[in-house]
């Protein structure tokens, strides 16, 4: 798409964006209606089964429907080999609102923590409702959710940071990790999403058009064990992914090229559910 004359350039990315927001709508009010038949029908596990799997399959399409239109290339593979994992935290990095769509694509036994006002919402509530996604308004009932969940044997995303990064390659983390990984016992695993362009980064407007194709990347980086010192682990953890993601010499840096202008957000148990700031 590069190799088209600069105009039909911002024409694709116009109409792909918009289209991408389109299918992105459909494909979750579709599945919303849905969940709101089967929340009262299916047992709890059933359910919980069912809407993970709902919510995979459709995530999956829509970044199927993202890279037939040209807008967007995935390679997320490397979060396929979490599947047999067992109890397991993800914690990711968190450039853009694509990052829980990419992870949750992958992955049919991950729960994720969203923002309150998120369960509630036309699109995405009744999907996690039936999912049984953790909501965040409340810290204490978080924590013994997540950890339930886990005990459970199934995977839990939260992202560190609890928002989107602004500036420097990560932004202050919070502590819910580290606290849910104690109380759980449950390893952490460290994962780093990659990109070359700040589409849907922390300010960017929604109606803003990107330079296409998007490149996404996603990366494992180290398994922590369960931590004993929450707090000291907190710290340990920020440092990796700041020494992790921080630009070097040797690194190349990527070509944002000019910017001419579809969201699940996980959230943070603190902050009451793609783009790096470098690419490692």
């Amino acid at each position: 798409m590069r190799r088209l004359p600069p105009p039909l350039r911002r024409v694709h990315a116009a109409v792909a964006v918009a289209l991408g927001w389109v299918l992105l709508g459909v494909l979750c009010l579709g599945w919303s209606l849905l969940a709101v038949l089967l929340y009262p029908l299916l047992p709890r596990r059933a359910g919980l089964r069912v809407g993970r799997l709902g919510i995979m399959g459709g995530f999956r399409l829509y970044l199927a429907g993202l890279s037939a239109l040209g807008a967007c290339r995935f390679d997320l593979k490397a979060l396929d080999t979490l599947r047999d994992s067992g109890p397991l935290i993800i914690a990711p990095n968190h450039p853009c609102l694509l990052d829980a769509v990419m992870v949750v694509s992958r992955l049919p036994d991950v729960a994720c923590i969203m923002k309150a006002e998120l369960m509630d919402n036309l699109f995405l509530g009744a999907g996690a409702r039936l999912a049984r996604y953790i909501r965040n308004d409340s810290l204490f009932g978080m924590i013994l959710l997540a950890v339930d969940d886990l005990h459970q044997g199934n995977h839990l995303l939260v992202f560190p940071e609890g928002t989107r990064t602004t500036g420097g390659p990560v932004g202050p983390f919070k502590g819910s990790v580290a606290l849910v990984a104690h109380r759980a016992q449950a390893p952490i695993q460290t994962v780093f999403i990659e990109t070359d362009s700040p589409y849907l980064s922390k300010g960017w407007p929604v109606l803003r058009r990107p330079e296409l194709p998007i490149t996404y990347r996603i990366r494992l980086g180290q398994r922590f064990d369960p931590p004993q010192d929450p707090h000291a682990f907190t710290r340990e953890l920020e440092a990796y992914f700041a020494g992790t993601l921080s630009p070097s010499p040797s690194r190349p840096q990527p070509d944002h090229g000019p910017a001419d202008g579809a969201s699940c957000r996980c959230a943070d148990a603190e902050s009451v559910p793609a783009r790096s700031r470098a690419v490692s």
